[in-house]
This record gives C-alpha cells, sequence and structure tokens, in this order.
C-alpha cells in the first residue's frame, strides 16, 4: 500500500440493479415504471427554453417546492427537494444521524442505507424481522441515535399499517424518524398525516417510481420546518445547485397531471394482483405486495438458477445472494405483456 493510500475512505458501495445495454431485454429488475411519463411532461419538454441552461437553477427550488406544497396542503418550509431520494435520505443522515448513538434500520431493507451508515461512519443496529418478513414495532423501542425504515418495505415488498408508523415515531420522540416511502403510492398508507403531531418525523418520497421519472432524478422530503430548515443547511454547505433546470420544470408539470398519476398508479396495481395470482398459481410464494414489485420464492426451485435462466432469454428480475433472502427474486411489475413473456418463460421452465 503506497502511504497516501492509507488515507482513503474504504466503502463497500451500493450495488445497484443491472442496467442491461441491449434493446429488446424484458427489463423487471429496478423497480422503474413501465409506462412514460405524464404528456404534460413531454409538452413542458417541448416548449423549455434551452437559453435557460447557460443559467444556474434556483437553489431554493421554489417552483418544484411550491407545487410540493400545495400538492400535499404543506407549508412551503415543510419541504425539501434533491436530486433522487438517494441524495435526499443521504443528506438526512449526514443532517440527523450524529449523536453517535446507533441508528436502526432493519436487516432485510434497502440497502443503501448501511452504505451511508458506513460512509459517514455513523453506528448502526439492524433489527430482524420476523419469520414472515414484517418488521417488529417492538424492535424500535430502545435507545437509539434515529430510525429510518422503508415502508413498504424494500425488497420484501411489505406494508406496515399507519398505527404502528405512528408507534414507532411516538416510541422515538428524543430522536429523528425517516419513513421511506418511494413505493407508498402503490400500497399502504402514507405517513404524511403524522407530520401536524410529530416534529421529528420526516416523510421522503420520489418521483422515481409511480411518476414514471428515473431518468430525471426527483426526490423530496416533508417534515417540520425545523427538519427542512437543517437539511437546507447541510445542502448548501454542500453543493447549492442540486435540481437542475429540466428537472424543476418537468417535475412541477407532472404535479399538475393526477389523472394521469392515478391512472398510471391503477395500471400497475391492477397487474401485480393479476400477477401474483400467476405465481401462486406456478407455486410461488411471496409476501403480500405493496409495492411495484412481488418478492417471490418457489419451494424446491434455485432461485439463483432461475435469475441466471430468465436473465439469459432477456428478461431481468433482481436476485439478493443474502441470509434468508437468497430463495426470494425481486421481479418488478411491467406491463401487462411483459409480465407474460415472464410468465411464458416460467411455464416451461418449470
Amino acid at each position: 500500500m503506497k502511504p497516501w493510500e492509507a488515507n482513503f475512505r474504504n466503502v463497500t458501495p451500493y450495488v445497484p440493479g443491472e442496467q442491461p445495454k441491449q434493446t429488446g431485454v424484458i427489463k423487471l429488475n429496478t423497480n422503474e415504471n413501465p409506462y412514460g411519463p405524464s404528456p404534460a411532461v413531454k409538452k413542458a419538454l417541448e416548449d423549455f427554453d434551452t437559453e435557460r441552461l447557460r443559467l444556474y437553477p434556483d437553489p431554493a427550488s421554489q417552483v418544484l417546492v411550491d407545487a410540493l406544497a400545495k400538492r400535499y396542503g404543506l407549508g412551503t418550509d415543510q419541504v425539501f427537494v434533491g436530486v433522487g431520494s438517494d441524495d435526499v435520505l443521504a443528506m438526512s443522515f449526514l443532517t440527523f444521524f450524529n449523536s453517535g448513538k446507533p441508528i436502526l434500520f432493519p436487516d432485510i431493507s434497502y440497502s443503501f442505507y448501511s452504505v451511508w451508515a458506513e460512509l459517514y461512519r455513523i453506528p448502526y443496529e439492524r433489527p430482524a424481522l420476523d419469520e414472515t418478513f414484517r418488521i417488529r414495532k417492538e424492535d424500535y423501542y430502545k435507545e437509539n441515535g434515529g430510525v429510518i425504515f422503508p415502508n413498504p418495505n424494500a425488497p420484501t415488498s411489505l406494508a406496515l399499517g399507519l398505527a404502528e408508523v405512528e408507534d414507532i415515531v411516538a416510541h422515538n420522540q428524543k430522536s429523528v424518524v425517516i419513513v421511506d416511502e418511494a413505493y407508498i403510492d402503490f400500497g399502504g398508507e402514507s405517513a404524511l398525516g403524522l407530520l401536524s403531531r410529530y416534529e421529528n418525523l420526516l416523510v421522503v418520497q420520489t418521483f422515481s417510481k409511480s411518476r414514471s421519472m428515473a431518468g430525471l432524478r426527483i426526490g423530496y422530503a416533508m417534515g417540520a420546518p425545523a427538519l427542512i430548515r437543517a437539511l437546507n443547511d447541510v445542502k448548501y454547505s454542500f453543493n447549492s445547485y442540486t435540481m437542475n433546470q429540466t428537472s424543476l420544470v418537468l417535475g412541477t408539470a407532472a404535479l399538475e397531471d393526477e389523472a394521469y398519476f392515478r391512472e398510471t398508479v391503477g395500471k400497475i396495481r391492477a397487474t401485480r394482483e393479476r400477477a401474483k395470482e400467476r405465481l401462486s398459481d406456478l407455486g410461488f410464494v411471496c409476501p403480500e405486495p405493496s409495492a411495484n414489485f412481488i418478492f417471490a420464492g418457489r419451494p424446491g426451485t434455485d432461485a439463483k438458477a432461475l435469475f441466471d435462466a430468465l436473465r439469459e432469454k432477456n428478461i431481468y428480475v433482481r436476485h439478493f445472494d443474502g441470509p434468508r433472502i437468497g430463495d426470494y427474486l425481486r421481479i418488478t411489475i411491467g406491463t401487462d405483456e411483459q409480465m407474460e413473456r415472464l410468465f411464458e418463460f416460467l411455464e416451461n421452465y418449470l
């Protein structure tokens, strides 16, 4: 090792889902929305004045903050936006988890949480999900430096009821509790209704899933003004110009088309329910899905071998080679046509 290498910050990075380069694949591995963004987004892009690109974007992202505040009935001082929910969450780790006490998040959950904790040198503990992959709220009653969990959870697709979410928040009013709601539009009940009662609650959502805009990277947090001020203070100390001009304009346009949003979410929910039944008929078992994906395993079937066989036929799903979940595949809900291709393969393979 060279002397200067000893000063590197070494972490085990997050491993994103594979992005195949070839065309003609059935891509069910990264929980993207199979339907395009709202026509209002396309219109806003066609009308976009490229002369604006020579200027720095508004560091306050005010046009998007205003639109989000209006959409959710909040004050503009209760909304923070960032470059995808990953940026918002990473900024939240940096801002709120500094007590020296371990933060808490589930052992089977979004794997970026442990990466950020390691990166920022935040101690952490990961209470185990129960035997049915559910969060045990009692595991979050002990002293901690913060709590974060996805609802619905990933990769299990299970959602906690709002009463259980509130129970966790109520038992942790000495620390910040972050509810990561990347998939909430597909099932479960948002914790937004709890914001008026709990100043320590931060709710994080994204445009990547239900609004079909993963390529633009728009995420946002909602919480008490004190939390949002703290996030902005860290953001302005880190990078003032996080949101680009096009994201601000197109994100605002997407919020104006509520009908399209509800239509596409409804399509995905309907396809998910049909897919759950088809998988059950083929002998798969899965937790009750509440996201835009299904977490499925088949007793007696090698999940990794099935993953490889699917990939050979250009059908991409996700396999996590870890304790307790190595026998499962995470399958994103695609269009009805894409799912039919998947089921045709499974029927022949099995």
